[in-house]
């Protein structure tokens, strides 16, 4: 007899003080506040996201998506990498997770969640891709202009339009002269679409996770297009 899947994991939602232990952290720099809070961390923050790592991945997995993360190793560490930066605060203030092909968080074409009390959002796409994999997205454009209008088109329909940020002012120098409709996107170093959610809805665990996979759905032609593009 075939084994029966294991029932989806019910997320909960994260807690007040999942916020409220973020907005504190800003306050408190110091390894010191964060052991003495430690058991705050674990239980309104790093539990909670192990668990929506899960259910996401399992919502994705309803809807055919090829996106899955690992609960032990999705979420981003709070340390922050200060050897290169004039800033040498020791955490960040907002936390995030990523599901992607891989399940690894490098993979290039990710779902990202990011929970912060200064605003939560939701994205996807190829952020800071490597040089090669941005070149290979750029020469997918410029050969299949038409391809690349018709992902942004089921993309508006969805309410999603590409991010601007980091765009370059001319065309690469790879790139002289390409067809007019996509100029814009030959220029972005990025290729990823944002969605905010309301605090609110990071409290109500079944209507996140509805809401993240739906919003992956959305944007799957991005994912899939990039995906064909570096493959």
């Amino acid at each position: 007899m075939a084994k029966k899947p294991d029932p989806a994991p019910v997320f909960p939602g994260f807690v007040p003080e999942t916020l409220k232990f973020l907005k504190a952290l800003g306050f408190h720099q110091n390894k010191q506040w964060f052991d003495e809070n430690r058991d705050l961390y674990v239980s309104a923050l790093k539990e909670p996201m192990a668990i929506y790592v899960e259910a996401l991945s399992a919502a994705c997995a309803a809807r055919k998506l090829p996106l899955w993360g690992d609960p032990a190793r999705a979420m981003f560490r709070l340390n922050r990498d200060v050897r290169f930066s004039k800033d040498k605060k020791p955490y960040k203030t907002n936390s995030g997770c990523v599901l992607s092909r891989t399940g690894l968080k490098g993979s290039p074409g990710i779902l990202y969640t990011h929970v912060s009390p200064d605003g939560c959002f939701l994205a996807a796409g190829f952020y800071h891709p490597e040089p090669e994999q941005l070149l290979a997205m750029r020469r997918k454009i410029a050969a299949r202009p038409a391809a690349f209008v018709a992902v942004r088109k089921k993309l508006a329909a969805a309410g999603l339009d590409l991010s601007d940020d980091e765009s370059l002012t001319r065309n690469p120098r790879d790139f002289p002269e390409v067809d007019e409709r996509v100029v814009e996107a030959i220029r972005m170093k990025n290729h990823i679409v944002r969605k905010p959610i309301a605090d609110e809805l990071i409290f109500d665990g079944a209507a996140l996770v509805r809401v993240a996979a739906d919003f992956a759905r959305d944007a799957l032609p991005l994912l899939e297009f990039g995906w064909k593009a570096i493959d």
